[in-house]
């Protein structure tokens, strides 16, 4: 075999028996592992350069300038996305050479706001309800943007990448916001707006590589001169402990699929136990799987048949052929309208009352069919003429479904739980569902699923075990509190913990029941207490719990205690919201001004957290 010392040349920064180590190193390594070891190297070189000493330069005066010039990254994120796509951002501008930092929105300090030179934003926008908001860790920032407070920009250079749902009326709004009151306040936008759908990387990838450009074209004439500014973040590239992600997903076995409400509920839900055996993969109470659905072989010969198209029909799209069939299954939205598609049907067929309801005051009568509508809804409503290459540019691409995850590897090991309720309801004598649930519930034992790890920062139990935490989670919402009290038991917290619990009906509906009254026995539940809505006359919702409980609650907040609410965000998260302020008017002696404020200073704080949809 030849060696590789045979054939380098003569001068080399190594010798050559060090030359021949890391050629026989990367030997036979996959493209992930290829990369990490690139960017492990790139680390060693970065901290080497930082300890070399300088000559010749004026080091201080060119990094001051740096420090002013650096490009800042700030973002917002409710579920992760935000914070992924910014400091994937980061990385590449680092590598380039050049100062940048990037700061979750709710440290950012606005002070600082009048002083940048280069911004970038990567903000989400959250849906809650038919309303639309920035995304918890951002709202101070907004609102300070927003308001009277908010500063004259004329020194600024920024770009904002907003990342939404276009199953929402208003699709990426909160970004959009923030780059309209930019472009108010004087800032220079030196990258247009993009707003990225759920199939991120269709807008990201070419935003953030026009993005680079431009960082580059502000800030590498100061490269050769500074070394990397006080204020920049140094990238430390290590292993990580998995190599399975969003894009490169881990076939899950599933070890059990179970029905956990009785035979009389009106719903199905189940829990799930999927195998995470030799994956890897870590997670944390709070975090989210991801789990790329596959869409109902019954759907998918719906749509072709309604449309009389051949599933073995050959569709290009980028560089990918396959055949219609398999976009539909694996590759494309059948069960989500977005105004994307309402606007394509609209077109192609003629539609001009469709055309209308796409019209921004027409927004609250778009809105029930982007809500409640599915596709096969709108195929027939609005019978159309589609070829398969049309129908597979007009769907949008299929997206992973994010679960709360209702384990705690301290108890379960290499294992992930997740409390499912399948999404299915009869329509036009017809059977829908939601594509996820309906995939998940029907996965036999034994079955694979393609999932990967979502972390969610800030969904996280207190660092401080002594710290008491309240829980609110309503049917599965309850799901994240199952990963905290395991968790708490596992660390030997000595911090109290109640739970508040709601669902129809006791006998039927109680998720988890046996482990909530042994948790409540032993002691790992403080309180626990439950609303079951259709048990008597009056429905009774955890809001109810939370208000009769009042005093007490509001001496746990008062204690320092963490606040957590998970679950149904169009109704349930508001009225909790709401039950939070009465209790600190009521019990506080707050007015209702200052009881509000305090609510949005406990989430500022982070010891009030959602995990709301």
């Amino acid at each position: 075999m030849t060696q590789i010392a045979d054939v380098l040349p003569d001068v080399l920064p190594i010798s050559r028996e060090k030359a021949q180590t890391a050629a026989d190193l990367v030997r036979g390594l996959d493209s992930p592992a290829l990369e990490w070891l690139a960017g492990f190297m790139a680390g060693a070189a970065a901290r080497g350069r930082s300890a070399t000493p300088h000559t010749a330069t004026p080091v201080a005066a060119a990094a001051n300038t740096a420090v002013q010039q650096q490009l800042t990254i700030v973002y917002g994120s409710q579920t992760g996305n935000a914070k992924r796509v910014a400091e994937k951002l980061a990385a590449e501008v680092k590598s380039a050479g050049l100062p940048v930092r990037t700061v979750r929105a709710d440290a950012y300090r606005t002070s600082e706001l009048k002083k940048e030179k280069f911004l970038y934003l990567v903000i989400s926008t959250h849906s809650e309800g038919d309303d639309v908001e920035p995304p918890d860790d951002s709202r101070g920032f907004y609102e300070f943007l927003m308001g009277k407070r908010a500063p004259q920009l004329p020194e600024l250079s920024y770009s904002v990448l907003a990342l939404g749902d276009s199953s929402y009326v208003d699709f990426c709004g909160i970004g959009r916001r923030i780059d309209e009151r930019l472009a108010a306040l004087g800032a220079k936008r030196v990258l247009d707006r993009a707003d990225a759908d759920v199939d991120l990387d269709y807008v990201v990838t070419p935003w953030a590589e026009t993005a680079l450009q431009q960082a580059r074209n502000l800030l590498a004439p100061q490269q050769q001169t500074v070394v990397p500014a006080p204020g920049a973040e140094v990238l430390t590239l290590r292993p990580t402990h998995s190599s399975w992600s969003r894009e490169r997903p881990f076939l899950a076995e599933v070890l059990v699929n179970q029905r956990i409400v009785g035979s009389h509920s009106g719903k199905d839900v189940r829990h799930i136990e999927l195998s995470l055996a030799g994956s890897g993969l870590h997670y944390q109470p709070g975090d989210a799987l991801g789990v790329w659905p596959t869409q109902a072989p019954e759907l998918v010969h719906r749509v072709l048949q309604l449309l009389q198209l051949d599933g073995s029909t050959p569709v290009t799209q980028g560089k990918e052929t396959l055949p219609l069939a398999e976009w539909l299954t694996h590759r494309r939205e059948l069960t989500l309208v977005t105004r994307p598609f309402v606007a394509a049907l609209a077109e192609r067929g003629g539609h001009e009352a469709l055309k209308a309801l796409l019209q921004p005051e027409k927004n609250a009568e778009l809105a029930p069919l982007l809500n409640r509508q599915q596709l096969m809804d709108l195929l027939r409503a609005w019978p159309t003429a589609w070829d398969a290459n049309a129908l597979v540019t007009a769907l949008r691409p299929l997206a992973p479904r994010m679960y709360s995850i209702a384990s705690s590897q301290a108890q379960v090991d290499e294992e992930v739980h997740l409390t499912i309720a399948l999404v299915q309801f009869e329509k036009d004598e017809e059977t829908r569902w939601g594509a996820s649930s309906h995939y998940l519930c029907s996965a036999q034992e034994g079955a694979q699923v393609p999932v990967f790890i979502e972390a969610n920062e800030r969904f996280r139990l207190p660092a401080d075990g002594a710290r008491d935490v309240i829980m609110v989670g309503p049917g599965t919402g309850v799901a994240p509190f199952r990963a905290f009290v395991q968790q708490r038991q596992s660390d030997g917290a000595t911090g109290r913990n109640w739970l508040f619990f709601g669902n129809p009906h006791r006998h039927s509906d109680f998720l988890y029941q046996t482990e909530w009254l042994q948790a409540a026995k032993d002691g790992a539940l403080t309180h626990l207490d439950v609303a079951f809505s259709r048990d008597q006359s009056e429905k009774i919702y955890v809001q109810q719990r939370l208000r009769e409980q009042g005093a007490e609650v509001w001496q746990w907040l008062q204690g320092g205690a963490h606040f957590y609410v998970c679950g149904d965000a169009e109704r349930m998260a508001g009225d909790v919201q709401r039950a939070l302020a009465d209790i600190a008017a009521e019990h506080g002696g707050k007015s209702p001004e200052d009881a509000a404020q305090w609510v949005k200073t406990l989430l500022l704080e982070g010891r009030y957290a959602r995990d709301v949809y």
